[in-house]
This record gives structure tokens, C-alpha cells and sequence, in this order.
């Protein structure tokens, strides 16, 4: 059988005769609340919207002349955005959502990350290397070899200032960490040369040894080492004084440095010689030298500077080292030649880029295991995991 119900009529409570107003005012303002909250949620999810979510790997193919999109959720390829022919470095510009490709072929590309697509191009000239930029992504500085220049960029619009001739052999760029003088090696001439940001004039030289190239400067003060890559030595000279400091002998050719977050170590990969000797930044001498893979190519430190993955690209592995304890926790089969890495922002996972095999590896950092690799296009040699978390 079915009951009806039927409400209490409002006689029966006379209290309730006497809040119903106020209720009902209650209740309307409820609605108001419920109907703002569901604004601002839409207005919120929105503003998220415009920040592709989660991290995307972008990587410089050196040869399809393109850089490809990577989606780290899942996995595959979402883009492939033509740049000029032969990019070889690709950056995240500070305070921005842009990417700025350098191309070998002399020229500057400018992506825009959220809609992936060039907004800008600049020729440069026949070459280019070696970008850096201010710590406020203001200005820009690139080498352009055949002229043997520092090209001094404004970056909002993308622009040439000026440029400075130091002569031929320019293989690398450094800033100093007061954002006021800008290193410049060159591996024909045996110098460091030392440039005024403010004024765009050379300030003067330094002498190092041979075939001068990668550079670290110290987070503090104004110590500069150069990988002297046709000797067995690191030259470390002061950008104050313009005189060496030291020349500390590692016993095998370097061809990469990586310097520590608080600067007390440096890290110097010798591909020639399988071997990874570190430093001692404060005081100038070898604290160690460790065996590696064939042909070290590239290494990262994870933020707090205690874990090291080195890439070698001669035997297509990538190799964890505990700095702290000196040991290897692990070693990981990539492919066949990676040559270039990035941690995620979150540090959870590892991109390796192969050379040789055209694709994107992709290891967790707590287990080291290899998760998946994903084609990319041909011949990528650097790659970049923007934050989009990051405070703009």
C-alpha cells in the first residue's frame, strides 16, 4: 500500500512560521555562494588550462630540423615544430613560456611552449653557439663562429644590439654570476676574453692552455675553469685579477665540465679516456678519478647535487653515480649514443636523447629503470623539460 505524505502544514509549528523569512534568505544566499564557487572553479580550471599539464619533453633534432614535443604522462609524441636547419641547443628563456632553438645554420628560433609554434626567428649569420641569457631572461648573448662575435640579444622583441669581434675559434659562453661580464673561450686562440655587459666592450684576456672550451664560473665570487680539451688539464683562472690561478692536471683530455650547485666540486668527463674526475673547486686539485662507460658524453646532477647521471654514448648507457658515497647504484641500458639529458622538474623521471637511434629514453629516478623509449626524429642531440610550475 502507498502513503501519502503530506507536509506539516505551517500552523502546527508556529516557530517555524516565524524563521521561514530568514531561511529563505539563507537559502537564496546559498545558491549566490554555490553559483560563485562554480564561477571561479570554471575561472581557475581555465587559467590552468593555459599551462599544458603534465611535463613535456622538448628535443633539438639535429637533422629532421625540428623539435619535438614529448607528453611525459603518455609517453608518445604530441608535435613536431619545424626550426631552422640543425639545431643543436635548445633553452627554456627565464620568466617565460618560450624555448629558444639554436640552430648550427646561423640562426635564432622562438617557441612559444603552451601553443607550440615559432613566434620568432632571427639570422644571425653563418653559424651559431653557446646561447646564454641574463638571470631575468631580458638579454640574450650567442657566439657566432665564422665572424668570431658575442651577439648581444634583447629578447622582448627578439633583437640584435650589437656585436663585439674577438676573432676566430669561438667555442664557448659563460656569465658571470653578478650578470656583468661575459666569458668567452676561444679553443684557436688559447684565451678566455672578457667582455662588459653593460658597455658591449672588451675588458681583456686571459691565456689558458689549449683548445680552451666548456666553461663553469663559481656561484660566488669570480673564478672561472676552462676544459683545456687538446691537454690533460683544467685551467682555473680569476675574472678580477685576469690571471691563472691554477692548472690542475687530470691525466686525460676533458670535454665537459659540470659544476656542483654550491660550487665546491667540479666534474669533468673525458670521452677519450672513459673517465670522470672530480675536482675540488675551492682548492684546485683532483679528489678522485672514477672509470666509466665508453665515450662519456653528457651528465646531470640531481638539485641537491649527491646523485650524478652520466650518459655514455659509446656503449648506450646511462649510469647512475652516488656522489656522496663514491659508488654506482646503477647502469641502464638507453639505446645505442645518448648524448644529452634533463630531469624532470620534480626530479621523478630521466630523458636521455639517442642519437643514433632517433628517439627519447625515459628512466624513473628512484628505481633507474628504463620505462620507455619514444621515436622523436632524426638525430636528437639536446633536450629541455620546462617547469610549468615555475612562478612567472
Amino acid at each position: 500500500m502507498r502513503v501519502r505524505r503530506t507536509p506539516w502544514p505551517f500552523s502546527v509549528f508556529p516557530a517555524w512560521t516565524f524563521f521561514r523569512p530568514a531561511w529563505d534568505t539563507v537559502r537564496g544566499l546559498g545558491w549566490l555562494t554555490l553559483l560563485a564557487v562554480g564561477v571561479l572553479s570554471a575561472s581557475a580550471c581555465r587559467r590552468r588550462a593555459y599551462l599544458p599539464q603534465p611535463y613535456v619533453a622538448f628535443v633539438a633534432n639535429n637533422q629532421s630540423h625540428t623539435v619535438a614535443a614529448v607528453d611525459l604522462a603518455s609517453f608518445r609524441l604530441v608535435a613536431a615544430i619545424p626550426v631552422a636547419p640543425n639545431p643543436e641547443q635548445v633553452l627554456v628563456r627565464p620568466g617565460s613560456l618560450e624555448l629558444y632553438v639554436v640552430s648550427a645554420s646561423g640562426s635564432l628560433s622562438v617557441i612559444s611552449i603552451p601553443e607550440r609554434r615559432v613566434t620568432a626567428r632571427l639570422r644571425l649569420g653563418g653559424a651559431a653557439c653557446s646561447l646564454v641569457f641574463s638571470s631575468d631572461g631580458k638579454q640574450a648573448f650567442v657566439l657566432e663562429p665564422t665572424a668570431g662575435e658575442v651577439v648581444f640579444l634583447d629578447t622582448v622583441p627578439l633583437q640584435a644590439r650589437a656585436r663585439l669581434r674577438l676573432g676566430a675559434g669561438l667555442s664557448s659562453l659563460a656569465l658571470s654570476p653578478d650578470q656583468k661580464t661575459l666569458v668567452a673561450a676561444s679553443a684557436k686562440q688559447n684565451r678566455l676574453f672578457l667582455v662588459s655587459v653593460e658597455n658591449r666592450q672588451l675588458l681583456g684576456s686571459i691565456e689558458v692552455g689549449q683548445g680552451p672550451g666548456p666553461l663553469a664560473i663559481l656561484p660566488y665570487g669570480s673564478k672561472v675553469f676552462v676544459a683545456d680539451t687538446a691537454e690533460q688539464k683544467v685551467t682555473a683562472a680569476d675574472l678580477n685579477s685576469r690571471q691563472v690561478l691554477s692548472h690542475i692536471e687530470i691525466g686525460s683530455k676533458p670535454s665537459a665540465l659540470i659544476l656542483k650547485p654550491d660550487g665546491g666540486e667540479i666534474f669533468v668527463l673525458s670521452s677519450q679516456a672513459a673517465r670522470l674526475t672530480i675536482v675540488d673547486a675551492f682548492h684546485d686539485n683532483v679528489e678522485q678519478i672514477l672509470p666509466t662507460g665508453r665515450g662519456p658524453a653528457a651528465a646531470i646532477l640531481r638539485g641537491n647535487g649527491n646523485v650524478l647521471y652520466l650518459a655514455t654514448a659509446e656503449d648506450g648507457t646511462v649510469t647512475t653515480f652516488d656522489i656522496t658515497n663514491r659508488v654506482v647504484r646503477a647502469a641502464t641500458q638507453t639505446g645505442v649514443a645518448p648524448c644529452a639529458l634533463a630531469l624532470t622538474p620534480d626530479e621523478r623521471f630521466l630523458v636521455v636523447a639517442d642519437s643514433a637511434t632517433s628517439s627519447l629514453a625515459v628512466l624513473r629516478t628512484d628505481t633507474s629503470a628504463l620505462v620507455t623509449t619514444i621515436p622523436v626524429g632524426s638525430k636528437p642531440v639536446d633536450v629541455v623539460v620546462p617547469n610549468w610550475l615555475e612562478k612567472r
